[in-house]
């Protein structure tokens, strides 16, 4: 399957909310519970101090197969940028055709340009494309616990 990669222009903001929907589907949560819109897709990316990045994967007949939504994280150790995939997502019926390694690929030659320290993700732990991603180089960090607090826990400690 031939498989173009190209940055995402605003006009793609709704095909981004569908995919980030679909995502949330995929990880046996409700949709409804999404609150990206495609005015803050075009807004919170597209504005004039964009907050994401995205590549879309199509078809050579443009239809689409997924994307990568990613954004820069500065590394203090190795005083560059790094970058962190916060959502990659192939549609079911094109998943392991290459779809997913063409996003990923085109992720780190963005790196490599940008002279990234590393290229990060989470994945949940029953998800079947962790293997996908140790194929390609990349390692479970045991060492490292993600901690997260929600909108409530921080307004009650910022104040």
């Amino acid at each position: 399957m031939n498989v173009n990669i190209r940055p995402a222009q605003i006009n793609d903001a709704d095909l981004i909310v569908y995919f980030v929907r679909e995502l949330a589907k995929f990880e046996k949560h409700d949709p409804n519970l999404v609150l990206l819109t495609a005015e803050k897709v075009r807004a919170a990316g597209f504005g004039e101090n964009p907050q994401f990045e995205v590549l879309i994967a199509e078809s050579e007949n443009s239809e689409p197969l997924g994307f990568a939504l990613f954004f820069g994280k500065y590394s203090t150790w190795e005083a560059v940028q790094s970058i962190y995939i916060e959502e990659l997502y192939v549609e079911a019926e094109f998943r392991k055709l290459g779809v997913g390694k063409k996003l990923l690929d085109a992720v780190c030659g963005l790196a490599v340009t940008r002279d990234a320290a590393r290229v990060e993700l989470s994945v949940l732990d029953w998800n079947p494309a962790r293997r996908f991603y140790e194929n390609n180089g990349m390692k479970y960090e045991s060492d490292w616990l993600t901690y997260r607090m929600e909108r409530p826990e921080i307004i009650s400690n910022g104040g």
